[in-house]
């Protein structure tokens, strides 16, 4: 299984992210957390409220996942990272598998 994530500046843009790519079947589920973000950009110190998407999803939803995350993304450099979970319980994978092998809603 494979965790990936990104952030929004928007709860409209990370609603409309996450139900769309459940209803695709790209990944099993979405998980959107409130943060505050502290980077610098153009050279400037920035701080701004974002809101994380965590992707959950199986190694081959993630090319059409990532192209969904680029083509809608509003950043002009967004955050993309996706790690390999080292341990998943049985039962949650399953779950995933089941999810992600059914046809999309």
């Amino acid at each position: 299984m494979l965790i990936a994530w990104t952030t929004v500046s928007t709860g409209e843009d990370a609603e409309g992210m996450a139900e769309e790519v459940v209803k695709r079947g790209l990944a099993a589920c979405v998980q959107i957390s409130g943060i505050v973000s502290h980077y610098r950009w153009e050279g400037k110190w920035e701080r701004a409220p974002e809101f994380r998407l965590t992707f959950k999803l199986l190694p081959v939803q993630l090319p059409a996942l990532e192209a969904l995350v680029f083509e809608k993304h509003p950043y002009d450099t967004p955050e993309w990272i996706v790690i390999r979970a080292e341990k998943v319980s049985e039962k949650y994978l399953s779950w995933v598998e089941a999810n992600l092998t059914s046809p999309p809603l």
